[in-house]
């Protein structure tokens, strides 16, 4: 039986892919971000994370710079099990039906089985693999450094269509049923069809692009290392507006209603309005922000070193969480408990 056909709609304890859904709505809404209390558990890999956690049927999968996936049981602060793949490994997984999708460095994109870690398949793009799969359709959609976008079949691995861009791919693609969008590190971002993977427009950005793009409507938002935030119409690329902040972007949006929220290498915390490009507020977060925000409970969640928490509507420090280890990916949230992975291979259960 194949997977399921998206990732965008898990349930209420799910957190399946890159800021919680295909929508990248960073979890908003279905869980309280209060301020945690204590350390549940804490569970040493060994190697530094520098990609996101995710969550199904409370297992909790993490990949390393070890090049390692591991299963860890969230009720028992425990591993079930550890995969080895054949390289380090950026890239955040995306669970889909049973199946945890993941890409290494080596340029091999696996699927795992999310019981037993056992291997169902494996697929070799031309260079390493950073961003995070991304399922849509019984379709795995992922970008390499070598400039491929790669669409293969979730069930069996088999190769349905490749496209080169102009640059490394370390953006994670926006699916839906007709449409892929993503950021290249050619400057622009791009729009493909998703049954065959032409071109249908691009638009230009002043210099290479890793941010992950998210879109509300018919409005895309998508950051660059040329300082500016976009938003671009959907249907054709069309620059709606964009917004200058003070160093490159590589942080991703998140959206909740009229907001986004994105972080720049300045340090600040962007809220801006999604019609206008209107600055709502903006944020002291961090020396330098390359993680993702997440939006709960109209909180914004983002980790730079530490975790900090902002009021969406007035941008005010709420409350903030230090580890012993710096924290730079995106945390997972549940409504009894925070998971966080750290640069100095420590995972993290706080409530």
């Amino acid at each position: 039986m194949p997977p399921a056909n998206s990732n965008s709609s898990p349930t209420a304890s799910d957190w399946p892919t890159l800021l919680c859904n295909n929508s990248r709505t960073g979890g908003q809404g279905s869980v309280s971000a209060r301020r945690p209390n204590r350390l549940r558990w804490q569970i040493r890999i060994g190697k530094p994370i520098r990609s996101a956690p995710v969550l199904r049927n409370e297992i909790l999968y993490v990949t390393s710079l070890g090049g390692t996936l591991h299963a860890i049981d969230v009720k028992k602060g425990r591993e079930n099990w550890r995969f080895t793949a054949a390289d380090q490994i950026h890239s955040t997984p995306s669970l889909s039906g049973n199946h945890v999708f993941f890409g290494c460095d080596s340029g091999k994109i696996y699927a795992v089985d999310g019981d037993s870690g056992r291997v169902l398949w494996d697929t070799t793009a031309g260079a390493e693999v950073w961003g995070s799969p991304v399922v849509r359709s019984g379709v795995v959609f992922f970008g390499s450094a070598d400039g491929s976008l790669n669409a293969v079949n979730a069930e069996s691995g088999k190769l349905e269509w490749t496209r080169n861009l102009g640059g490394r791919i370390y953006s994670t693609p926006f699916a839906t049923d007709q449409q892929i969008y993503l950021g290249c590190g050619d400057g622009r971002v791009y729009c493909l069809e998703s049954l065959t993977g032409k071109t249908l427009w691009s638009t230009t950005t002043g210099n290479g692009i890793d941010s992950s793009p998210a879109i509300i409507e018919n409005t895309l938002l998508i950051g660059s290392e040329d300082f500016f935030v976009y938003a671009l119409e959907a249907d054709s690329g069309r620059v709606r507006w964009k917004y200058e902040t003070r160093l490159g972007i590589s942080s991703s949006p998140a959206v909740s209603g009229e907001t986004g929220v994105i972080g720049s290498k300045d340090g600040e915390l962007y809220a801006l309005d999604i019609a206008t490009g209107e600055l709502r507020w903006k944020a002291r977060a961090g020396e330098v922000i390359t993680s993702s925000p997440m939006i709960s409970d109209r909180v914004v969640c983002i980790q730079s070193g530490e975790t900090r928490a902002f009021d969406l509507t007035s941008g005010r420090l709420i409350w903030r969480a230090g580890l012993g280890g710096a924290v730079q990916s995106v945390p997972v949230l549940t409504k009894d408990a925070i998971y966080l992975a750290g640069n100095d291979g420590q995972v993290y259960a706080l409530e």
